[in-house]
């Protein structure tokens, strides 16, 4: 049986599916704690714009201490932000951010959800945040996980106005308040009552802050003390929060344990003010559910006979209670509680259950061989009677005795039409700003369901219970230990490009390196590429032949541009694997840090063609790196010879032989080195050297002196409007003309932003270079600073090169050259 879960109920279960292992292992004061939440039915929605946006302390509370329902609606994954851990942007960023949310939820107990709205960068306010995200299709999803996930309460991290610091901030605050409405309205979005009902919050609050110099905090507004100690936990949620927090590595938000006392402060936005509790009004206890009142006695009974040493004693009373609850009238808490009733007697019981792959990849069509392994670490009788995967079902029929691991082989044939791995919301082609997202019970996931489930039943004391284990790769790391990956679901080969932007400058072919890889066994064909007008390739086609799983080959290309007119262009070829009738045009790409589980997707095995009028001088190129970025990647395909450059190139002297040395972003944020090396740099630039600095945060930096001469960081003066006008300030200067004359064609067809976080305060021995701003705002004259020391250049630079170059912009390829080369 292929196992396929309904959105209603996967949303359910988000919580048991948010363990990092294949079976959840609570120890005895976790059961205790799980014991205490069935006995309490209140739930509460937070919801802002970006992962790091969620109250953590508050999350932790409200789920492990209040013992409520608590999930983290976050608009979007937080594609727009930069990275400090590696040098992926946009949607791959957008994954790896979603990845440490669910680490975040897995500490402080919290469910995780999204809507289809992509992050795009800084914006200033939500009048431009609602020109690139559709304001009414966002609104559907924020309705959508209301209606699913029923919370009394509903709590936005912003306000609706400037205070919020971010035009996404104000944004998700004013849906907030839409949806707030929105989900009790069967008018609204009525397409969504064929799955779900109407749901009407008891209030909405704002939970008010006080960050930095801005304080929205009063001794008026309610408040509640969240710094209490959970003795079952031995932490408090200070420390929690810190833990939960610290998970998001690719933002940098690594932050230290708070104890004590602390207070959270609410304004009301809509519904009924609280004054004793965040639920005044909502009745929390079994009573709620018409026939409760006899199961809460019954959970109540329990909680007080829990023995901490023997937590399978609380099986018979557990099972009473799941029969109680089971004859229910169907309804949201019944649905709820019956899931957490079975967790408890899995966990009660000490059943350990797993399905795991023994391959890490497979491929529709193709056979695979899979495991289930169960173990029964409890006295109580447990039988086992059968296993359904795919399309095999296994009568067992047999007792599951004490502390014996047993193991069930299953050889399996995967589906001809299974979907590949692909992250449901980058499955299509999508504007920016907006994921496409078909399937109505998708939206709101945060990741895929998984793709091959296996489904255990069980029978303890008379009653059957089904167990969904996800099919895994398990295997065992020599410095790790036993890890649990996602089973990758592959096409049979898959085509990488050895470069993601092509750069023509003349008309002379260049080599196109296609590394082919086969995910099955026997896998032959034709390979071509798939290009634009005006290109052609050599040869036309090239057949390939991969005997064995696993195995790869490369194969060259020639592509020749049939005409260089002096103009701009930015086109796109694809690269096309025939097998067996079927074209396959997907590329392989891993995302691998210790911090989340692996993550693979397919995209588009394409590249960008770009046709562009560029001169450049010299050849050389040092690089030292930031936080991550494909500058000098970029920098290679003009044909620059880049060099990473280490402790022993700056401090050793070696650094003359170099036409350039580029900073990478974020540089004096992240290495702590450059506070040693920077004398250093200085004396290359006094020497004849030419140094670009990219861009930095004002905080916190390595060395305040980044420069010759001195100059500051913005706070955050930066122009998020890629169109905006530029004015030249300089026009003469050489930069402008050498080697390339740059035109206001140059700024065209930027992507995200213009530039960020950029300099004030500088000496007048720099040259300011532009003048740009945002609509209604004042003119920004601190993007790009160039200064003649000794007989060098430097450079100071916010504008985005980052995004540009690996974009294929070709303006500002001839800007980025121009700024590096001196003209002697």
């Amino acid at each position: 049986m292929f196992v396929r879960i309904s959105f209603t109920l996967a949303i359910l279960l988000a919580q048991l599916q948010l363990w990092a292992q294949p079976s959840p292992a609570w120890n005895a004061a976790d059961i205790k704690l799980q014991l205490k939440k069935l006995d309490t039915l209140g739930s509460i929605l937070y919801m802002a714009a970006h992962p790091d946006d969620e109250n953590t302390r508050l999350l932790g509370y409200l789920a492990k201490e209040k013992l409520y329902r608590t999930g983290y609606l976050s608009l979007t994954r937080g594609d727009g932000g930069q990275n400090l851990v590696g040098n992926e942007q946009g949607e791959l960023l957008g994954l790896i951010r979603t990845q440490e949310l669910l680490a975040a939820r897995r500490i402080d107990g919290a469910e995780q959800f999204f809507t289809r709205a992509q992050d795009f960068g800084f914006s200033k306010n939500p009048q431009e945040t609602f020109t690139i995200w559709d304001r009414e299709k966002i609104l559907g999803d924020a309705v959508w996980v209301i209606r699913n996930f029923k919370p009394d309460v509903i709590v936005a991290r912003f306000p609706a106005d400037s205070r919020a610091g971010h035009g996404h901030h104000t944004a998700s605050a004013m849906l907030a308040a839409e949806a707030f409405a929105a989900a009790a309205d069967p008018k609204r979005f009525p397409e969504q009552l064929k799955y779900v009902q109407p749901w009407q919050a008891k209030r909405l609050l704002w939970n008010t802050f006080s960050f930095g110099n801005v304080n929205t905090t009063s001794p008026d507004q309610y408040k509640i003390d969240v710094g209490a100690f959970n003795v079952l936990l031995g932490r408090g949620y200070g420390e929690i929060a810190a833990e939960s927090r610290s998970q998001h590595k690719s933002q940098g938000f690594g932050v230290a344990a708070s104890r004590g006392s602390s207070l959270e402060y609410f304004t009301t936005i809509a519904g009924d003010a609280p004054k004793q509790s965040l639920m005044d009004g909502v009745n929390t206890s079994w009573e709620r559910v018409p026939g409760g009142k006899a199961i809460g006695d019954l959970v109540n009974k329990a909680l007080a006979a829990y023995n901490l040493e023997d937590p399978s004693a609380s099986i018979p009373a557990l099972l009473t209670i799941r029969k109680a609850i089971n004859a229910l009238p169907d309804g949201y808490w019944k649905t709820q509680k019956a899931k957490e009733v079975d967790q408890l007697v899995l966990a009660c019981a000490g059943l350990w259950v797993e399905a795991y792959s023994a391959s890490p990849v497979v491929v529709p069509g193709q056979p695979m061989q899979a495991n289930l392994q169960i173990i029964n670490n409890s006295h109580v009788p447990v039988r086992l009677q059968n296993i359904r995967v795919l399309d095999k079902d296994s009568t067992v029929n047999q007792p599951l005795e004490y502390d014996q691991l047993m193991s069930f082989p299953q050889a399996l044939t995967v589906p001809a039409n299974e979907s590949l791995s692909q992250p449901y919301w980058l499955a299509a082609q999508h504007p920016v700003g907006m994921y496409i997202i078909q399937d109505q019970q998708l939206v709101g996931r945060p990741e895929n369901i998984p793709a091959i489930q296996a489904t255990v039943r069980l029978e303890i004391g008379g009653q059957t219970f089904d167990v969904v284990r996800p099919l895994q790769y398990k295997h065992t790391d020599p410095v790790r230990g036993e890890l649990y990956d996602p089973l990758v679901i592959a096409p049979p080969v898959v085509a990488n490009l050895a470069n993601q932007v092509f750069i023509f400058t003349e008309k002379k072919a260049q080599p196109v390196t296609v590394k082919l890889k086969t995910m099955a066994d026997n896998s032959a064909g034709d390979i071509k590429l798939q290009l634009p007008a005006g290109f052609a390739a050599t040869p036309a086609s090239q057949p390939f032949n991969l005997n064995r799983k696993g195995d790869e080959m490369e194969l060259q290309f020639q592509i020749t541009p049939t005409e260089i007119n002096g103009t701009n262009r930015v086109d796109t070829f694809t690269v096309a694997a025939s097998v067996n009738g079927k074209v396959y045009t997907q590329s392989l790409q891993t995302i691998h840090y210790d911090h989340i589980p692996p993550i693979t997707l397919f995209p588009l095995a394409a590249a960008r063609l770009v046709r562009v009028h560029l001169q450049h001088n010299g050849n050389r190129l040092g690089y030292i790196a930031g936080a991550g970025d494909l500058v000098a990647a970029s920098l290679r395909q003009v044909g620059y010879d880049v060099t990473a450059l280490d402790e022993k190139d700056i401090m050793g002297g070696r650094l003359q032989q170099y036409d350039a040395i580029i900073m990478g972003v974020r540089a004096y944020n992240t290495n702590e080195r450059l506070k040693y090396w920077q004398p250093r740099l200085m004396d290359y630039v006094k020497n004849g050297g030419t140094l670009l600095v990219q861009y930095n945060t004002n905080a916190p930096l390595v060395t305040s002196q980044l420069g010759p001469y001195p100059f500051s960081l913005s706070r955050g003066d930066r122009v998020t409007d890629e169109h905006a006008k530029i004015t030249w300030l300089q026009p003469d200067n050489s930069v402008m003309h050498y080697p390339n004359t740059i035109t206001p064609e140059d700024f065209d067809g930027w992507v995200q932003e213009r530039g960020l976080y950029f300099t004030v305060d500088a000496d007048k021995a720099y040259q300011k270079l532009f003048s740009m701003n945002d609509k209604g705002e004042r003119p920004l004259d601190g993007s790009t600073l160039v200064a003649d020391y000794g007989k060098g250049r430097y450079v100071y630079t916010s504008l985005a090169f980052f995004r540009q170059l690996p974009a294929g912009v070709p303006g500002a390829y001839r800007l980025f050259v121009n700024l590096i080369s001196k003209q002697q």
